[in-house]
């Protein structure tokens, strides 16, 4: 009997030790939020930039990020109509590229979403709404799904721009249909787990959140014109709140802390706070700020204030957490990006200037910034910060630098 329970206990902490060490690696980093746990950095750069360990060009149109693993460097771009996974080695060496079906040649042309990583596999959505897993080793695809066809999926104006999340063995995604507006898959196999009709409104380029709360886990995502609040085991739509703007275009990833949610969208529309009951059924509106409005570029929330930029190039700003009243705004450059990594912000201008602000108790200051000299078109993918190093995709071009402290 005691040899009995060894074994199993011994196998309870073999399991357990392989669920810790499942690798995900995803947009905007480890929470979705735009920080990333990367310490000893530089908190002012040389005149003329960091140092640029490598670039690499030939990625086509499209604004993925990097997906940056322990080993492996992953994105995706267009070339011709085609759309295209890449792997690199962490030294910039072209392991392989692989197609993985058409994709966007439409205005703003380009692969619109970044890879999502989990533990050996690839998942990614199309701007045609196909989404497919691949073998990280080789990039063999493992399942596709085909969500306008079926899911009563419909594109929208300037294609799907959604990138993926995961739970487990579950992925989340938004085919917009008026029965499938928001669905769970198995990840393994690309089955149904469940579907939720959500208000039937088409999908709006929002990347979706999920938060666990005590008795609740919630996926939160937004439709054309509306947050909604679902239950992320099974499917069930809690509750909705209004958040319409011109185009119907809501890019950002919502925000939780402490109780509230952040949503942000541009054109105007700018950001509302909600406060959601402990157990997430139920929502309040707190207030609402329209300075920050950006589009596409996110936000970070630092302690108990917001930091991201407009949608019109009138500025960056800083608006208190709990009041949603300006702190400081300032047009220090073009509209943009914006995460954080060991107590600074990295703002990225859709201009191509790629800044180092230090966060203060009255706003922000720049210290440092530099002009990316690759790649072209839009300076729209989310820069990303791994061990020291600094990824900037820009269209054609990903770029390499060295933001460590020496």
């Amino acid at each position: 009997m005691l040899k009995q329970i060894v074994s199993i206990l011994g196998l309870f902490l073999l399991l357990n030790s392989l669920i810790i060490s499942q690798e995900i690696v995803q947009w905007r980093g480890p929470a979705r939020d735009g920080k990333y746990p990367a310490t000893g950095l530089m908190t002012a750069w040389p005149d003329s930039g960091p140092t640029l360990l490598w670039h690499v060009e030939g990625l086509g149109d499209g604004h993925a990020s990097a997906v940056v693993t322990q080993n492996k460097i992953f994105t995706a771009g267009t070339l011709v109509d085609t759309g295209y996974i890449f792997c690199f080695s962490r030294d910039g060496k072209l392991l392989w590229k692989v197609p993985y079906g058409p994709d966007w040649i439409e205005s703003w042309p380009g692969t619109r979403s970044t890879p999502l990583y989990v533990d050996g596999k690839l998942y990614m959505e199309t701007a045609f709404g196909m989404l497919f897993c691949m073998d990280a080793t080789d990039g063999k695809k493992l399942w596709e799904v085909d969500l306008f066809k079926d899911y009563d999926g419909v594109n929208n104006k300037w294609g799907v721009t959604e990138n993926l999340l995961v739970d487990g063995d579950v992925i989340f995604c938004t085919p917009g249909g008026k029965e499938n507006n928001v669905i769970a898959l198995n990840r393994n196999t690309g089955k149904l787990i469940w579907s939720c009709a959500g208000l039937g409104e088409a999908s709006a380029y929002c990347s979706p959140l999920l938060i666990k709360l005590p008795k609740r886990t919630l996926l939160v995502t937004q439709t054309a014109s509306s947050i909604l609040g679902i239950d992320a085991r099974t499917g069930t739509l809690l509750w909705s709140h209004p958040q319409p703007n011109k185009w119907s275009v809501h890019a950002n990833t919502p925000y939780f802390k402490n109780g509230y949610l952040y949503c942000v969208s541009g054109y105007g529309q700018g950001g509302v706070q909600l406060k959601l009951a402990a157990d997430g059924s139920a929502k309040q509106e707190m207030w609402r700020n329209t300075s920050i409005d950006n589009r596409m570029g996110g936000f970070v929330v630092l302690g108990d204030k917001i930091y991201g930029s407009d949608d019109s190039n009138k500025g960056w700003y800083c608006v208190d957490w709990k009041t949603g009243k300006n702190i400081h705004g300032e047009n220090m450059m073009g509209r943009g990006t914006t995460i954080w990594a060991d107590g600074m912000l990295y703002c990225y201008s859709d201009v191509g200037e790629m800044a180092l602000v230090k966060p203060t108790s009255d706003g922000f200051t720049k210290v440092s910034s530099f002009e990316v000299p690759y790649g072209e078109a839009q300076h729209w993918a989310h820069p990303a910060i791994v061990d020291g190093i600094l990824y900037i995709r820009h269209g054609d071009a990903l770029m390499a630098y060295d933001v460590e402290e020496d």
